[in-house]
């Protein structure tokens, strides 16, 4: 038997790879089907199931794609949801054979209705790993908040009940040395404080983890679950009803975005259609010039995760400025949040504009040390709330890039301030945005906060150890 973790940094996301005596099942595959099919080929193996923990909503799955492909059967556990797929629906308790090893479905709802684990089995039985998804993770649990965003009737008290009630009938009563492979590590905003870690035992998950704790009531759990949560990123609800109702396949959509327009012919689009422009050079790159009203989204960061939550319609039309060894990547990563309507990219990059002398917009910049010797400068700090929170230059407000709609009110269009994140990513993010509505007086501080608080050169707040990371 073989059991593999396939991490993507990205999207803070988790597939899997069991594989016995010829015989594979992948669980929560991402969009992209290559992967998959290259580890079972590696084994010479047949995928023969698809395991999915529950309807995404973070992320498109290759639940599709991967059955089309290799004849795998997708299974989920109890829903009354219609998919426009063939599919599985399990019971609770039901056994699925995969060479000489078992796994048996249990239903865990809370994060979503439909949530299962995967209970496997070894060849004598023995219960050796859980698949969770996003019902129990290192160090934290789902948020039981993001399925009332499509099933009305639901509330985030009542799923947060269901949650308390699988943790303790499903889950803890399993034996201590199982292995807990969440669907999620830190970083996603499935959860409000994960671990770093991306599997543990479950013994070592009941001593530490909050949600775990023996003699924790319903209620203090409902209360300690819902407490710190953000709303969700609005492209959540649109991928959940993506994964049920089906998708153009990816190879579709990649020949699409492959599309490689001149200067001319990508501005002649830019104009006729509603498309917007994504940039994602280095932020290096991008302050020395960029293509006017186009959006900065660096592929080196967290690139889907922020187009899904800045792009309100996942239909939105997208035009491409990247390094033309990125252009695939760039289309696979939108596709993996649904993103599959990119019309094609600028060939030649953005030299191929400058050499063309067509039109080029820059965004101000100042290093730490030189905004410290400004006089009373208006400094935007803007991290998530629970970072701001944790600690901050002395005097600065928090506009946070998640909800750029609000945050934007906090700014005068006629005033100057100085915009910073953490690193200089996403202060790149909020100013390119702010800058296509015109909004022309911001100015990045180079490197964030990071760099400021190394500095010592402005007062910090005291460091107050943050209860979400959302």
């Amino acid at each position: 038997m073989k059991i593999e973790q396939i991490y993507t940094g990205c999207l803070s996301e988790a597939a899997y790879y069991i594989e016995s005596e010829g015989e594979a099942v992948i669980i929560d595959p991402l969009r992209e089907t290559k992967p998959y099919l290259d580890r079972a080929k590696a084994d010479n193996a047949k995928i023969k199931y698809i395991f999915e923990t529950h309807f995404h909503a973070d992320f498109v799955s290759g639940h599709i794609d991967l059955a089309n492909k290799t004849g795998a059967e997708i299974v989920y556990g109890p829903t009354t949801m219609e998919t426009g797929f063939n599919k599985i629906t399990a019971t609770d308790g039901q056994i699925f054979k995969v060479g000489k090893v078992t796994f048996e479905v249990l239903h865990t709802p809370g994060h979503t209705m439909e949530s299962s684990t995967f209970l496997l089995r070894n060849e004598v039985g023995k219960g050796v790993g859980i698949f969770t998804g996003d019902t129990l993770f290192i160090g934290d649990v789902g948020r039981p908040d993001l399925a009332q965003k499509v099933i009305a009737e639901l509330t985030q008290e009542k799923l947060a009940s269901h949650l308390y009630d699988s943790l303790r009938n499903k889950i803890m009563p399993l034996d201590d040395d199982i292995i807990v492979y969440p669907g999620h590590g830190q970083g996603s905003a499935c959860g409000k404080n994960m671990s770093s870690e991306t599997m543990d035992t479950l013994g070592h998950q009941k001593k530490t983890n909050y949600a775990l704790r023996a003699d924790m009531t319903k209620k203090e759990f409902t209360k300690e679950v819902l407490t710190g949560l953000m709303p969700p990123p609005g492209y959540f609800p649109q991928n959940v009803m993506i994964n049920i109702k089906g998708y153009e396949p990816l190879d579709s959509v990649l020949k699409k975005g492959s599309n490689a327009l001149t200067p001319r012919e990508f501005e002649m689009l830019a104009n006729e259609t509603n498309a917007i422009i994504i940039d994602t050079r280095a932020k290096d790159e991008f302050r020395k010039g960029f293509i006017p009203n186009s959006i900065y989204i660096g592929i080196d960061g967290s690139f889907a995760t922020w187009a899904g939550t800045l792009i309100p319609d996942v239909k939105q039309e997208i035009l491409i400025v990247a390094d033309e060894d990125k252009v695939q990547e760039v289309i696979t990563r939108l596709a993996r949040v649904g993103y599959d309507n990119a019309q094609g990219y600028l060939k030649g990059g953005f030299e191929a504009w400058k050499q063309e002398k067509r039109e080029i917009d820059f965004i101000k910049t100042v290093t730490a040390e030189q905004l410290s010797k400004i006089t009373d400068p208006e400094i935007v700090d803007i991290r998530k709330a629970s970072e701001f929170n944790s600690e901050h230059i002395m005097g600065a407000i928090n506009a946070p890039l998640d909800y750029i709609n609000e945050s934007m009110k906090k700014l005068l269009p006629s005033s100057t301030y100085y915009i910073h994140c953490a690193t200089g990513y996403r202060s790149l993010i909020f100013i390119s945005i702010l800058q296509s509505r015109g909004y022309r007086n911001l100015v990045d501080v180079k490197c964030g906060f990071n760099k400021m608080k190394d500095s010592k050169l402005f007062e910090v707040t005291d460091y107050v150890c943050p209860s979400t990371l959302l």
